[in-house]
């Protein structure tokens, strides 16, 4: 977006006239005008006054930058990568908890094959 485009819709988003805004800058209301038109450009004091006054940045102002979305877009990143790594902690949780099942299913039935041959020597000892 161009410079003189964001000016009218910030102006607007603000309800203020040109003669509003050009109050504000200390600057008329045909000054105001001629920006909007892309007939002239603001000097560097009224830019920095613009951007205090619309709470923008200078590269926000005359660059077609939102640095709002930029920053909304890392904070989903760090979201993302925070959900990601419990992700990644809750997987490995489980792999290991797996592992443990299987070692102890396993102990288990070793154990049990164990009791069950011990059981049928101590059978057999009997028969004999």
């Amino acid at each position: 977006m161009l410079f003189c485009e964001k000016l009218v819709r910030l102006r607007k988003q603000k309800g203020l006239s040109q003669e509003e805004l050009g109050l504000e800058l200390g600057v008329s209301r045909q000054t105001v005008s001629k920006w909007e038109a892309g007939q002239s450009y603001p000097d560097f004091q009224k830019l920095v006054l613009l951007g205090d006054y619309f709470q923008l940045s200078l590269d926000e102002l005359v660059r077609d930058v939102d640095l709002q979305a930029v920053r909304n877009d890392s904070q989903t990143i760090q979201k993302v990568d925070a959900l990601l790594q419990r992700s990644e902690k809750a997987e490995e949780l489980l792999r290991l908890a797996w592992r443990w099942l299987c070692l102890f299913g396993w102990a288990i039935i070793g154990i049990s094959a164990l009791a069950l041959v011990l059981g049928l020597l101590l059978r057999y000892a009997k028969i004999l």
